[in-house]
């Protein structure tokens, strides 16, 4: 699997996890082990650069970064938290703009 398609398949994912924690569909642990899970998978593509292919693939890894840091019940305590990562859906969207402080990098081993 070519990193792009990795990428758009995960945004697809995390977009629903994150939208079903916010609307308490679905419980945050669930959306803290996708997160786990996806970056043993990503360490799988051995991927060595460091740099995102595009806006998409940056918010995507802000995102990840955000939750990893925050851990997901944030997006039911923290109100800003959980605006910031409207923003990322919105955007993922084609609904909104770049979130402001967006700032996503490609974990490399």
């Amino acid at each position: 699997m070519i990193i792009e398609q990795f990428i758009d398949h995960k945004i697809l994912q995390m977009h629903a996890y994150v939208s079903a924690v916010i609307e308490k569909k679905l419980h945050y642990t669930e959306l803290d082990h996708f997160i786990l899970d996806t970056m043993s998978e990503w360490t799988l593509l051995k991927v060595i650069d460091e740099t995102p292919h595009s806006a998409k693939e940056r918010v995507f890894w802000h995102l990840m970064h955000e939750v990893s840091l925050h851990g997901a019940q944030a997006l039911n305590q923290d109100l800003f938290f959980k605006s910031e990562m409207n923003t990322c859906l919105d955007f993922f969207n084609g609904i909104g703009s770049y979130p402001i402080d967006c700032i996503g990098w490609r974990p490399i081993p």
